[in-house]
This record gives structure tokens, sequence and C-alpha cells, in this order.
């Protein structure tokens, strides 16, 4: 059926439009020109028109052949045959996959940690993400002294720079009741519908079991989502005594001072407390068999657990970390650590097989000067790597060209199960009339390989370098526009806007049922005389 834009039509899609923007939730935006430094302007503030035409529109549910129109930074229209007049930029997308935009749920920019921060600011690791086919991310707000609106104001501040859509998580690292009042605030005005609780880190981040419970209950009561950083902070501590008594300081020492079992005990342990307190869990970067079979065992009972792997996870081994070059091995120090061969394969078939969710990077970027801070002592490496770059198409590589999941699925773990999750869905994470025009064309066909001197991260090193596989992100398209094309980019600082998450998400549907069905099987109080003999 051939889709003519006359007059008509161009009216009934200008009140389209105007009625989504008056009904979608809500948004911040922080708009300025000033073109950034080593990457090409792009006209400010003015949404493209755009016709996508002849390629394989999929999402998480359904493909099929279509031409796509964009207008005024929104989708108006999927279907065959959509003839356009002057003035519509046309891309001929004919033998290839026209996707949603990836989300990441998963990023650090701009973190100050372990004394110092992150290379990668909210314009240098949106511009990698752009690059890459990520066109949103979700990044985590660290409090300020323990206080959630000093760590809002920061981060806001932090991300005016943006050029593409982001999100917010809060930590939590200290409880009372200020901070209770605090998620109340983020929730309702902030827009902010997880909180993140790190059991590990100790004497910085970590949290002890009682703020967990606390955490959880208020998660529960406010319909956030309740996140961990799953590792036994405390044996963790213990291991890295053991591993500076045995004299073993450099970055293997990581690794072996947080095994495996320390990240499944207290995975174990996240997922028993929230289903104590009845709450829906996510654990965020999953890295060993010994999280995800935990998650697996709680999720096949019925408990309403999320399991997030991350890129590194999923294609790395540890081998590296025993590397004879210091710089070398510390650029792969994360936590939890990537593990020995094994688990990657099992990650991915957990992945695969639905037991694990969506993929994230955990995007944390330090420079090997910065990582050279701890040459002396493993405690001290800044613990991170990138990936906000790489990961649509290592996911695609790795997932898809192996058969593993179909394309379909890739868009549900690189987009769409992002977006359910956090209640932007069908805005985000979608190809559908009136969703946000966040849109990758992928050719198949063509190859990619990673290398620190091309990527446009702000970091020297990339622990994915020489990596060579199949299917390219050809084109981005971001908020209606162009920004990556024939491998250039085209962004403005202040582009991006500030994308508010609802609360009670889709994990909380049966919540209060499964409350009562708990409080009727307790046959108590019994009531007993009080009477002696």
């Amino acid at each position: 059926m051939n889709f003519t834009l006359t007059a008509p039509r161009i009216h009934s899609i200008c009140l389209i439009i105007i009625f989504l923007s008056l009904f979608s939730p809500l948004s911040d935006s922080n708009q300025f020109c000033d073109a950034g430094i080593g990457y090409s302007e792009s006209t400010c503030g003015v949404a493209s028109k755009i016709l996508l035409k002849g390629g394989t529109v999929v999402n998480a549910h359904h493909q099929e052949v279509a031409d796509v129109y964009i207008e005024d930074g929104i989708i108006v229209a999927v279907q065959s045959n959509i003839l356009v007049g002057d003035g519509v930029k046309i891309i001929d997308a004919t033998g290839k996959y026209v996707m949603p935009g990836g989300i990441d749920p998963h990023t650090h920019l701009a973190m100050e940690f372990m004394g110092t921060e992150t290379i990668d600011d909210f314009f240098s690791g949106q511009a990698a993400a752009l690059a890459g086919g990520t066109t949103m991310h979700i990044d985590f707000i660290i409090p300020v002294n323990g206080s959630l609106s000093a760590g809002y104001e920061a981060y806001v501040k932090k991300a005016k720079k943006s050029c593409m859509d982001y999100g917010f998580h809060m930590a939590i690292t200290k409880w009372d009741e200020t901070v209770s009042r605090e998620m109340e605030i983020m929730v309702k005005d902030k827009g902010i519908n997880s909180f993140k609780f790190f059991m590990a880190y100790k004497g910085s981040l970590m949290i002890s079991d009682e703020l967990l419970i606390e955490g959880f209950k208020k998660c529960k009561s406010l319909g956030a989502l309740a996140m961990v950083h799953a590792e036994n902070g405390d044996a963790v501590f213990e291991g890295q005594k053991r591993m500076i008594e045995l004299g073993i300081t450099g970055p293997e020492g990581h690794a072996l001072s947080r095994p495996p079992a320390l990240e499944g005990e207290a995975t174990s342990r996240a997922i028993r407390l929230a289903g104590f307190v009845n709450s829906p869990l996510y654990v965020v970067h999953v890295m060993s068999i010994d999280a995800m079979e935990e998650i697996a065992k709680a999720r096949k009972s019925g408990q309403k657990v999320i399991g997030e792997p991350v890129v590194s996870g999923l294609v790395l081994d540890d081998s590296a970390l025993w590397d004879p070059h210091f710089q070398t091995a510390a650029k792969y120090v994360m936590s939890p650590p990537i593990r020995a061969p094994g688990h990657g394969k099992a990650l991915q078939a957990a992945l695969s097989t639905g037991v694990l969710q969506l993929v994230g990077t955990d995007h944390c970027t330090f420079n090997s000067t910065q990582k050279a801070l701890g040459i002396d002592d493993f405690r001290k490496i800044p613990n991170g790597v990138n990936g906000l770059e790489e990961r649509m198409h290592l996911v695609w590589d790795t997932m898809v060209v192996s058969g593993q999941i179909s394309v379909t699925d890739f868009v549900r773990v690189t987009s769409t199960e992002c977006a359910r999750i956090f209640n932007i869905y069908p805005r985000k994470g979608a190809i559908l009339v009136g969703s946000d025009a966040d849109i990758i064309i992928l050719n198949p066909n063509s190859s990619f390989e990673i290398s620190s001197k091309t990527h446009h991260s702000r970091t020297d090193t990339n622990v994915y370098e020489g990596r060579k596989g199949k299917g390219k992100v050809e084109v981005t398209i971001a908020g209606g526009k162009v920004v990556w094309e024939n491998d250039e980019l085209k962004i403005v600082p202040g582009d991006g806007k500030y994308v508010k998450m609802a609360p009670f998400n889709y994990l909380f549907d049966g919540i209060e049922k499964a409350d009562s069905e708990y409080l009727s099987s307790l046959r108590a109080p019994v009531i007993r005389s009080k009477q002696t003999s």
C-alpha cells in the first residue's frame, strides 16, 4: 500500500506529535549550541525529516520489510512504499536491519572514584555510544556525603554537555530518615525509579544487610527497582589482605582476592533478602556462573529477579590479568572481576535462554596513567573498563552471528527489555508510530574492528583491542537527527535530554496479591487465653 504525505496527512501527523508530546513521560532538556572539539557540528535544536527506505524493521516481537518516516524527532509511519516530497532526507536501508537504538542500563560517566574521576564525561562517553549504535544510557548518581539531593544536583550539572538522551539510577550509601525522604523526592519529582546498593567496596560505598533490608522495603513502597552490586565486601577485604601478605601486588591479585564464590554468596543473600521483603531485584554486572545459577534458581521458583550481564563478562576472560606488562593487565581490572575461561560461555547460554535478560557495559573508563595509581598495589587500581561504543557490535557478533540468539532477541537484550524494566517503553526501545526516533541501521555484511586509535572514548586503551567481527552500525539516528553516518559523528553538546522514568514497572504486577497470600498463610496471631491454671 502506498503512503503519500499529503497536506491533510501532514496535518494529522502534526496533531499526533502534539498529542504525544503532551502525554509522553516528562523530560527535562538542556539545549544549547556549542560545537564539540573533534566532532562535526550539526544544526542545533532542529530535527530532520527522514525516510528510511526498504530496510528490515526489527522490533523485539516482530520483523518486516518496511519504510520508516521520521518527523520532529518522532516516528510517524512504519509501512511499505511511503512517498514523500522535497526536503526529506532519504536513506536507503535495503538489505540492512533498521532497529531501535541501543539502551545501556549501566554506565558511570564523570564519576569520582578511587581518588580520581572517570576519563569519559557526559559528552565523550555519549559520543562513543552514538558511534556504536547506543542512543540512550542510564547512569548512576553517587550521593555527595550520603545526600541524594546533592548528588542529583551534581549530576545534573555534569550532564549539561549531553549529546544524547539519558536517565539516572541513584546509589544509596547510608541510611537515615533524611535518605528515606529523599528517596521519595527522587521517585516522585526527579524521575528516578531505581536505587543501587553496593554490597562491596568496604569503607566507602558498601552497605550492611540491615541497610539493604530497609532499602528494599522503601523501594517496594515507592515502586522503585532495587539494584545490587553483589560481592561479599567483608570477604573481599580479607581476600585483599591475604594477597598482599602473599606478596601478590599486581593486577592478578585483584581477581584472586574476589573469587566467583564471593559473588555467588552475595547474589544469593540479596535474592533471599529481596524475597523476604517481597521486592523485585535487579542484579547488576553478573560476571560468574556462581551468580548466574543463583538467579536461575530464584527465577525458576517464581521470584522476580533480573540478571544483567555486561559485555566484558560475555566476551573476555581473565588471562590478560597475568600479562607481564602492568599497563596491559591493569586495564582489565574491574569489579566483579572478569572471570576465568568458561564463565563467559555460560553467561552467553544464560542470555540466550532467558535466564539473564539484558546486556549492559558498566562503562567506567580510566586511562593508563590513572590505572598506574595502583602499580605497586592492585587495591589502588581504579576499577573499570570501556564498552559503550563496543557493546552493540560485540553482542551482535558474539550472539547473533553465532546463532545463539535471533535478530529480534538482539533488539530485546540491547534495547527493549531495558526500556520495559525502567518504564520508558514504547517511547524508547521500539520502532513504532509515536516512539522516539532513536534508530540504527546495521549492515550484517559489513565488518568492524576495534582499536583505541579509532574509538571515540577519551581513554588511551581498549579492553577489546584488535577484535574483529561481522555486523556494523552504519547509521545512528538520535532524537530524529542523523548523528553517525559514513564513519562520522555530527553531534552538539547540550542536545541530549534527561528522560524521567516512572515507578511501578511490570515487575510490580502481582506484588500486592503475593503479600496478601503470605499474610493469609501465617495462620497467626493465634488467640490464646491469658488465664493460668
